[in-house]
């Protein structure tokens, strides 16, 4: 192994296991909500320009691929928060080589990915858009566009893994600055391929999948600098059956839960046009936008925890590991409770600012508003505790909870309500599932934070499963 001094600045390291964890929070936190704020800017961009510069058709035909391009991220996701998991527990046990094999084929693993989701949307792609709801007139729209996404899938995959690893291994700001540069690329490549060059919603996925190449390429040099951690060198690609399935089994969790997101999403925009018309969808849609800004504060809280919670776990600074879960269990929250007051206070003045003519949608969305964040406080400890599990690698654990709340209690609870109560049904649905969740998440978290103690060897922890070729590296 290379000493330590030749692969890294060593100030990220040291940081991760003895600055303050307020002000290592804080330093992560900033970065992550930005890089949020910019990936969400990715879709709402593409939308304004398409709906300014095509035709509502057009807007339609991008709304049916815009599910099927979160499924496709949410492999990026498996990869980028699996591997990026591993190479923090990896840094904080001094292991060098590990980490940079892991690297290695989480690189792998993305193009690889990447490449059969391409060939396999190619080869089921018309079918597939008429599954998600493209119809005879959005068909061409939503097929245009989605052709140049799949020859794009390789470089977005890739590029928001390593981008997570670059989070991970201690370089919060250069993750933001990846996403600054790959989202301003995609707002100046729309309007001129949209507007200057005429080529449509053609023009919008080339300006898409263009950021996503110019990401990829820019987080790949990154790992061959000397700002990086962990270091990229072709043999540490060759893939390892064991490494791969070391990743795969901690990404599992959110890969699964951005999965489900998108089956309860189905269910409940069918029941609603279901029991109350398409007026219910609309407050849906409300509603989801309303609550996104809070989720997105609480995720980034949790991706700013994730690296510091993973490295001292690894390290055996047990003490620093609650700290840091509990101090983000307080921010988010307060975030949740801060947002929970706004909805049931005036919730009328949430949905008047996305609509304040239609009187039906505006009832339909205050009722749905106040019923959805009914327990919205116990959300910032749901995630945050929830995920803890996945930051330290117990990967079956961090599944089972994940899933908890969208497949196991959400998904029963949504398709028997509306028998009884109707779209309030689907309503109830939510916040039901959101305090059984909680509830069993604070069992099985306040069980590890007992057992944790400061002074803990760390042999008494259960081991993570790699091959000997890589405990051996």
């Amino acid at each position: 192994m290379r000493p330590f001094e030749d692969m890294a600045d060593p100030r990220q390291v040291h940081d991760l296991e003895h600055e303050k964890i307020g002000k290592l929070m804080w330093r992560y936190f900033l970065p992550a909500f930005a890089s949020m704020m910019a990936s969400a800017l990715y879709n709402i961009v593409d939308r304004i320009y398409i709906g300014q510069g095509v035709d509502a058709l057009a807007l339609s035909g991008l709304s049916v691929v815009f599910p099927l391009m979160i499924i496709i991220m949410a492999f990026g996701m498996m990869v980028g928060i699996g591997s990026g998991v591993r190479i923090s527990l990896s840094l904080g046990e001094k292991d060098y080589g590990r980490a940079n094999r892991i690297l290695g084929n989480a690189l792998f693993l993305s193009v690889i990915t990447g490449l059969v989701l391409m060939i396999i949307g190619y080869l089921v792609k018309d079918r597939v858009l008429m599954i998600f709801g493209a119809g005879p007139e959005t068909l061409k729209y939503a097929s245009d566009y989605f052709d140049i996404i799949l020859a794009g899938i390789p470089f977005g995959i890739t590029g928001y893994a390593m981008n997570n690893i670059i989070r991970a291994e201690g370089n919060p700001r250069i993750a933001m600055y990846s996403m600054f540069i790959s989202a301003g690329l995609n707002i100046i490549l729309d309007p001129i391929f949209i507007f200057i060059l005429g080529m449509g919603v053609k023009g919008a996925a080339l300006a898409t999948i263009i950021s996503q190449f110019v990401l990829m390429v820019w987080v790949l040099l990154h790992f061959r600098s000397r700002k990086s951690v962990t270091r990229l060198s072709m043999p540490n690609v060759y893939p390892d059956p064991y490494i791969i399935k070391y990743i795969v089994s901690i990404g599992f969790a959110p890969f699964a839960m951005n999965m489900a997101a998108s089956v309860i999403m189905a269910v409940m925009n069918t029941l609603f046009i279901k029991y109350g018309g398409d007026i219910s969808v609309g407050a849906l849609g409300i509603v989801n936008s309303t609550t996104m800004m809070l989720v997105i504060t609480i995720i980034s809280i949790n991706m700013a925890t994730q690296p510091i919670i993973g490295f001292n776990y690894g390290a055996g600074r047990y003490c620093r590991v609650k700290e840091a879960a509990l101090k983000a269990i307080k921010y988010a929250t307060l975030v949740a409770t801060a947002g929970w007051l706004i909805c049931m206070l005036m919730p009328g003045v949430v949905i008047s600012m996305f609509n304040s003519d239609n009187m039906e949608l505006r009832e339909a969305g205050v009722l749905g508003l106040r019923i959805y964040t009914a327990v919205l406080p116990v959300i910032g400890f749901q995630i945050i505790a929830s995920t803890y599990f996945q930051a330290i690698g117990k990967a079956k654990l961090a599944t089972f909870l994940s899933l908890l709340r969208q497949m196991i209690v959400l998904l029963p609870l949504i398709l028997i309500l509306p028998h009884f109560w109707g779209v309030a049904g689907v309503w109830i649905a939510n916040p039901v599932s959101d305090m059984v969740a909680a509830v069993v998440t604070f069992l099985y978290f306040r069980r590890e934070m007992n057992k944790l103690q400061c002074d803990m060897p760390v042999a008494d922890r259960i081991p993570a499963a790699v091959s000997p070729a890589v405990e051996s590296y």
